[in-house]
This record gives structure tokens, sequence and C-alpha cells, in this order.
């Protein structure tokens, strides 16, 4: 029976932990993504003061109270300020995929890594949560620059923010941290496993 690679051990046990791992995070990411809302809430209100009036924030929700007014539908031209929700657990779902990467590679100090890489991932979850936000205010407007009171490049930020928060860095930045992180077992480990599993060279003539 052939030998099971150590590259082959790893994704294996890396895909297990992932499995694992996010069907406990859904269970507890209304408290582990509590910081990223503060982070987020902190944003807000100095990144934005002429848009946000309040931010409530409980595990699981961040709720903004807007000074954006825009139209009532039937209430005969009268105005309304926005009140927008977000789930502070929608752009950390990046945290069971490094920490499975870290379990999978096993080795010392696991633990360590575990509590850095969740600090260090905080701020880009909170990044993205904030971009989510802006862009919810954004579109509530209708995109109007004069009703929002910013200028196009202003616009144009807060749309390529919101596609890097959402589309790039959740899943980019855990794999990148973990890489870093366990550079040494991706080298000694991994990168060889991968060479040696590579068909040798054809001999020149």
């Amino acid at each position: 029976m052939r030998r099971l690679s150590p590259l082959t051990i790893f994704m294996l046990s890396a895909f297990g932990w992932i499995v694992a791992l996010t069907a406990l995070w859904s269970q507890v990411s209304a408290w582990t993504s509590y910081p990223v809302g503060v982070l987020s809430h902190m944003a807000l209100e100095q990144g934005a003061p002429m848009w946000v009036r309040q931010v409530h924030l409980s595990p699981g929700t961040m709720e903004v109270d807007t000074a954006i007014s825009v139209p009532v539908p039937g209430a005969g031209g009268r105005r309304g300020e926005i009140t927008i929700d977000v789930s502070t657990a929608r752009y950390a779902y990046g945290l069971p995929i490094f920490i499975a990467l870290v379990l999978a590679a096993r080795g010392r100090g696991r633990l360590g890594r575990v509590a850095a890489g969740y600090a260090l991932l905080l701020p880009f979850q909170a990044f993205s949560l904030t971009m989510n936000a802006l862009m919810q205010m954004v579109l509530a407007a209708q995109a109007d620059i004069r009703l929002l009171r910013v200028s196009q490049w202003q616009m144009e930020a807060i749309v390529y923010g919101y596609q890097l928060g959402s589309l790039v860095l959740p899943t980019l930045v855990p794999i990148l941290l973990w890489l870093w992180m366990d550079r040494k077992f991706v080298n000694d480990v991994l990168i060889r496993s991968w060479r040696e599993s590579l068909p040798p060279a054809a001999s020149s003539p």
C-alpha cells in the first residue's frame, strides 16, 4: 500500500479541520466577531461623522442610525433617515480557515499562533464590515453624491473598498497570514513534498 505524502496528509487534515471548525465557529461567531464590531463602530463614527449619528452594537449585530435623509414611499413627500443592520461575523469566516491550517501544520506553539492570528485578522475583518456598512448607505441614497455630500472620487473609493473587503480580504488574508506564520513548515514539508511528487525531468539526448 502506497504511503500518503506529507502534502496529502496536510490537505486532508486541513479539510477536516475546516469543516469541523466552521461548524463550531457558526455557533460562537457572534461573540468571536464582537471585537470586529467594536473596531468598525469606531471607524464609522470617526471616518464618516457626516453620515453616522449613532452605532448600536450587540453580539452578532451592528445597527447604524444615519443622518442620510431619503423620501419615504407613500408618505406624501416626507423624508426619513435610514438605519442599516450588518452582521459582525459576515466577513469573519476566515478565522476557522486560519485555525484549521495552523492545526493541520502541527508543530509547537500552535496556541500562540492561533491567538496572534485572531488578533491580526481583526483589522481586516473590521475594514470589510465598515465598507459593507458604507456601501449600504450609498445604495440607500441611490448613489446621489449631492445627497451624500461627497465627491465622485470618494464614492468610487467606497465602491472599490467594498469590492476588496467583500471579495478578496476575507479568504486571502487568513491564508497569507498562515503562510507567513508557518513558513518553516511550508518550506520544509509542503514545498519539499510537492517537488518530490513531480515527475523526473526527461533526460537530455
